[in-house]
């Protein structure tokens, strides 16, 4: 099958190319800067920018399905970044919808309704409803914090796990969430293509742990070989927290704000809907960690270790 894959230098992208190139699909890849873009043996690179209509479309000819990864972080001094969110997804829903694509698959955030999500939260589900405007069948997988190194949110939780003996932290540590290991996600992504099912259908994806944001520090900690003292206040602002984060980790309060604003948000699986049509052992939490962790000192090795933060 001809697949379109935007989003290919993100941490989920990155994974699922050569995911889809095993799985056999010819895989067309549209990105800003094609010179820069390190493509395996067979793929297709078109460079384009979803935000200028008329810019990519050329990436679309003679696709069956494509994958929608992009996204922005956003930040607490950014308005725009859910108008221009929006207005690349109704690019790329027009252009497809023209170029006759069959499926589009999005990758969205899991939480509840609307009204109760983050801002970051919030524009993911509203590019989703963008997306379902178009002439073709969307399928949309949503996940909540996805384990792996590259992460934005699982690095946040490692630094922190890692750096401090105690933390102060804000009530979110008491919410509950359901981390996926990025194996799995992507083994999802993959898979929804030879399932005719999903097809125009929205799922819910998760791990196997149900786990508060307390326990997902702590548990990851342990594999760090520490274990810092946590202690709940109730009057650590999202916006305090930003800067305590950026304080403490190599993530920047651009990055981290968003991230902690939807901390408030249980992100459960209430759907199993796609257990059943896609089934297989997801990977536990504590695995899914492991796993990270040494991708991550892979990649210190090979970079050499004064060239990533700890």
């Amino acid at each position: 099958m001809r697949v379109l894959l935007t989003g290919a230098t993100g941490f989920v992208g990155g994974r699922l190319l050569p995911a889809l190139l095993e799985a056999g699909h010819d895989v067309t890849v549209l990105t800003r800067d094609a010179d820069g873009f390190d493509a395996p043996e067979g793929v297709a690179v078109v460079e384009g920018d979803l935000l200028d209509a008329g810019s990519f479309e050329a990436a679309l000819e003679g696709v069956e399905a494509a994958y929608y990864l992009v996204h922005s972080m956003g930040s607490a001094d950014d308005e725009d970044f859910a108008e221009r969110d929006r207005r690349a997804a109704r690019n790329f829903a027009e252009a497809a919808s023209d170029a006759d694509v069959d499926r589009v698959i999005y990758l969205g955030g899991l939480g509840g309704d609307e009204d109760e999500l983050s801002k970051h939260l919030k524009s993911r589900r509203q590019v989703e409803a963008v997306l379902s405007e178009g002439e073709y069948d969307l399928t949309t997988l949503r996940a909540a914090i996805i384990v792996g190194d590259g992460s934005a949110s699982f690095r946040m939780v490692r630094q922190l796990s890692g750096r401090l003996p105690m933390m102060v932290t804000p009530e979110w540590v008491r919410t509950e969430c359901q981390p996926i290991a990025i194996d799995d996600v992507v083994r999802y992504l993959v898979a929804v293509l030879d399932v005719p099912e999903t097809a125009g259908e929205t799922y819910e994806i998760g791990g196997p742990d149900v786990l508060t944001y307390g326990a997902v520090l702590e548990r990851t900690a342990k594999q760090l070989g520490r274990s810092p003292l946590i202690l709940p206040v109730p009057v650590l602002s999202p916006r305090l927290s930003s800067y305590w984060v950026e304080l403490v980790t190599d993530v920047p309060r651009s990055v981290a704000r968003p991230l902690i604003d939807g901390l408030k948000n249980p992100v459960v699986v209430t759907d199993h809907r796609i257990e059943e049509l896609i089934p297989f052992e997801r990977t536990p939490f504590d695995v899914a960690v492991s796993r990270a962790l040494g991708e991550e000192s892979s990649r210190r090795r090979r970079l050499g270790a004064e060239a990533l933060p700890r």
